[in-house]
């Protein structure tokens, strides 16, 4: 009876199992487990986000895929699991975010939109016929001249934090961002930061060309992404400090399905 448990209960998002759980949104958190790994770090210069793209076949253009995305001027989003579902939130931000224009004139907080996305979140766990949404997003901006950076979870639950990341690599990230970590580091030391966790992450598929890179610096407050040619100078540096080997070039090229993004 015990091992039937997720069966009798998973059939609905609304439905608790006896023992406090909804499943069908810890499916979906499986969803976002099984995403390409996306990071985020808050530095006092600004924010950086940074997501390993995982291209599956040397026939795809990478310039195709899409990460990390641009909310409003300030605010930047990368996204980890069903790309679809990502699509349809980072939508709903984008349109909120011009309402508050439009409305008051004034650009939207950071925390405000995030809050509003989670809302939005949580209701898909709350009423029958729907299902949760199987994506997180980081969403980091600047607000005031105070770099934010917030992680919103598939049931709702929003967090901040001052790094992070989600999908497939997250746990050997965090080693890194636990032991290397700073506040007080520049903008583009974050950034080689990040560079270097997602190569950790890679487990010898770390390519430069997939890595995709936005920042929002505190100076500027606008949002943009780095061109190919300047990841590809950190990518550089992390080579001189780790320097490849014939394994990690032939594994680099191979695919698998278990490099399949959702």
């Amino acid at each position: 009876m015990k091992d039937m448990a997720p069966q009798m209960y998973d059939r609905a998002s609304t439905v608790f199992s006896p023992d406090g759980r909804l499943y069908q949104v810890e499916y979906a958190r499986e969803a976002v487990k099984r995403g390409t790994t996306a990071v985020g770090i808050k530095v006092q210069e600004g924010v950086v986000l940074l997501v390993d793209k995982r291209v599956s076949s040397r026939l795809i253009e990478s310039n195709s895929i899409e990460k990390i995305f641009q909310v409003d001027d300030h605010i930047g989003a990368a996204t980890s699991g069903l790309v679809a579902d990502a699509r349809a939130l980072i939508d709903r931000a984008r349109v909120e975010a011009q309402v508050n224009r439009v409305s008051y004139d004034e650009p939207i907080g950071v925390e405000v939109i995030s809050k509003k996305i989670c809302d939005h979140k949580q209701t898909f766990t709350q009423y029958g016929g729907t299902r949760p949404y199987g994506t997180s997003l980081l969403i980091a901006g600047v607000e005031d001249s105070t770099p934010r950076l917030f992680e919103t979870d598939p049931s709702g639950a929003l967090l901040e934090y001052k790094a992070t990341a989600i999908g497939a690599g997250r746990a050997p990230v965090i080693e890194v961002f636990e032991a290397d970590y700073n506040e007080e580091m520049s903008l583009e030391d974050a950034i080689l930061l990040g560079v270097e966790a997602l190569y950790k992450a890679a487990d010898g598929k770390f390519k430069p060309e997939t890595l995709e890179v936005g920042i929002i610096p505190v100076s500027t407050k606008d949002f943009r992404k780095l061109t190919t040619e300047e990841v590809k100078v950190y990518a550089d540096k992390i080579y001189e400090k780790y320097p490849r080997t014939e394994g990690e070039s032939a594994a680099s090229g191979a695919a698998s399905d278990e490099d399949l993004d959702i």
